[in-house]
């Protein structure tokens, strides 16, 4: 196909079907109505000689040539993208932005009520918090799906930025008439209790069991369950402990009968880390965003 016959303006409408998956959310991305995306979907196909994105469920998957032509094309489209916006500001105020986060549950509640308090003043702008996989992390935001991923220190490859967001140490959740415990926790005490462990994992240890494991002592696991909410409801109504987060065992114990108590020894502190792709870092809404996304963790 010869350059001069493409229209360059159909890359951008075709990158935007690709990142959201359907023509309706492309239509809502670009400003442009939905037969105006079709339009430019069929304009494609006839050039490429090929569907492009297929209809399956709600979804509009990429066939393998669309994926072939989006790894070639899509440096070359970020490169142009980033040479007009270093002309260009962002005001919040004003334009009109989603903003794609993928934050695990206990950073949902830990960062979004700050979050979204802080951008009360700006109505055009939309946060879409979403659960992905940390394996699947990096390619949904080199494919522009997501423009944040907060999340603990992860491996990544050169291509992924990423900055230290916040420090939170670790605390025991104790019930507030716990039989043995007042105010404070020995390490024998700690030892002889019961545990909850929090974990998204079905096996292994949890950060804590290794500074233990490394002090040559072993705490009792009698319940490991997926999520903090619910291991702090089981607190509530037993013996057993949980170590957690201090920031969200702040928010657990505005509406919970439980005690938080500092541990008996000084477990690693959990560092929780903003990712983001470099080849979008420059883009003036993203750069905003991550002050923002400083300031409500500062």
């Amino acid at each position: 196909m010869a350059l001069n016959r493409l229209d360059l303006n159909l890359l951008h409408v075709f990158d935007t079907i690709y990142r959201e998956g359907s023509l309706t959310r492309a239509a809502k991305a670009l400003h442009l109505t939905q037969p105006a995306i079709s339009h430019s979907l069929a304009r494609l196909r006839e050039q490429f000689d090929d569907p492009l994105f297929v209809r399956q469920g709600n979804q509009m998957v990429p066939t393998p040539l669309a994926r072939r032509f989006l790894d070639s094309m899509r440096p070359g489209l970020t490169q142009i993208q980033s040479a007009v916006n270093q002309f260009h500001s962002f005001d919040p105020a004003s334009q009109r932005k989603t903003y794609a986060l993928a934050l695990r549950d206990i950073l949902e509640s830990t960062f979004l009520p700050s979050l979204m308090a802080r951008l009360e003043t700006f109505p055009e702008l939309e946060i879409s918090s979403q659960r992905v996989a940390r394996r699947e992390m990096e390619t949904q935001l080199a494919a522009g799906k997501l423009d944040f991923a907060v999340d603990v220190l992860l491996p990544v490859s050169d291509q992924t930025a990423h900055e230290l967001l916040h420090r939170d140490r670790l605390v025991v959740i104790a019930r507030k008439e716990h039989p043995v415990l007042d105010g404070e926790i020995t390490m024998e005490r700690y030892l002889q209790a019961h545990h909850i462990l929090v974990s998204s994992r079905a096996e292994g240890p949890g950060i804590e069991d290794f500074e233990l494991s490394r002090l040559g002592v072993q705490r009792k696991i009698r319940l490991r369950c997926q999520h903090y909410f619910a291991a702090c409801r089981v607190v509530e109504q037993s013996n057993l402990l949980v170590t957690m987060p201090e920031t969200y065992a702040n928010i657990i114990a505005e509406n919970a009968r439980v005690n938080i108590l500092t541990p008996p020894t000084e477990l690693p502190a959990v560092d929780v880390h903003l990712y983001w792709h470099r080849a979008y870092e420059k883009e003036p809404a993203l750069l905003w965003m991550r002050e923002q996304l400083h300031a409500v963790t500062s």
